[in-house]
């Protein structure tokens, strides 16, 4: 079963073309990633999939219902964890839980057996009566979370769930949304520029650039159309030794980076003493060699021809989403 249909979805600000003619569907209980970097168009996408910002043009259908046609039932039926802070310091856990389900209507009963339920599922049962200002990052992106499924959505949009978290924060979180996933049975659709955050979470990944999708598969499968193993090779004479190695019949695909030469082969271990000797053979010299499996970072990189960017969060086409929305 479908839960989100996405058909040519383009959004336009002043001429810029943040999200360019994009096409995709998500099944029920997914979870679903946008990977790419700040400014590529993700938070975009995710506010006119939750109805914050109106498309240029295109449609898509969020739990059945028309994104124009059908606001009002569209975010009844979604919960959504912003990237920026949305919580009310001043008031305790439990305090900010009650406020957002008195905004959804949720019966008293049902919201104080939820709010209890969710506290529970991201371990802050015991914190409920503190104020939210005593949290920790990590504690307040829990809680914010807890908040977003409070009015039981079918579908959570999550925006940079793990921004600014440190690892073993955003460990912790990333076992909580698979949580999620399992025992609620929740689509779940989240935007990230970490790589490692797609591959672990994500049943299917979308990679955007500049407001297109460039792929879309299983991090597998993507990671699988690298053609085998990356070797990683640092050299001063890192053009002479990319035309070099390109002509070989054995290199799947090659790409000068940064003042390295990356490669994907088949049997990477049989074939680096060759690429050694060919380059002294020529008096060029190779400062260090490194072998890993394909990763995410190598799929943007093989697909774009750059590495995925780290931008502020300060992206023009987050700045001039957010200026649309208070206009709204």
């Amino acid at each position: 079963m479908t839960a989100i249909q996405v058909e040519n979805l383009t959004k336009r600000f002043n001429g810029f073309v943040a999200v360019d003619n994009i096409s995709f569907s998500i099944n029920s209980s997914e979870i679903f990633g946008l990977l790419g970097p700040n400014g590529a168009g993700k938070s975009t996408t995710m506010a006119m999939l939750s109805t914050m910002l109106k498309p240029t043009s295109g449609s898509a259908s969020v739990n059945n219902f028309d994104i124009l046609k059908n606001e009002d039932d569209v975010r009844k039926s979604i919960g959504i964890v912003f990237q920026d802070p949305s919580l009310d310091e001043e008031l305790t856990a439990y305090e900010n839980m009650d406020f957002h389900g008195r905004l959804y209507r949720v019966p008293k009963k049902i919201r104080q057996k939820n709010i209890i339920e969710l506290l529970k599922l991201v371990e802050l049962e015991k914190r409920k009566d503190n104020l939210v200002k005593t949290f920790s990052g990590g504690m307040r992106r829990r809680l914010e979370i807890a908040r977003g499924l409070l009015h039981e959505p079918r579908v959570l949009f999550l925006d940079e769930p793990t921004l600014g978290l440190d690892s073993q924060t955003r460990n912790l979180l990333w076992e909580y949304i698979e949580k999620l996933s399992k025992e609620k049975g929740i689509t779940i659709i989240l935007t990230t520029h970490y790589m490692e955050e797609a591959d672990r979470l994500c049943d299917r990944v979308a990679i955007i650039d500049q407001g297109k999708i460039i792929a879309l598969d299983t991090p597998e499968k993507l990671k699988e159309e690298i053609g085998g193993d990356v070797i990683i090779i640092k050299s001063p004479d890192c053009d002479r030794l990319y035309s070099k190695i390109n002509t070989l019949p054995w290199v799947t695909y090659a790409e000068p980076h940064n003042g390295s030469v990356i490669i994907s082969l088949q049997n990477a271990e049989k074939h680096v003493a060759e690429i050694v000797n060919l380059a002294s053979g020529d008096g060029i010299v190779i400062d260090s060699i490194s072998i890993h499996e394909p990763t995410l970072e190598d799929v943007f990189l093989h697909f774009t021809g750059r590495a995925i960017r780290d931008e502020k969060s300060s992206s023009k086409d987050h700045m001039r989403m957010m200026r649309s929305v208070r206009r709204r």
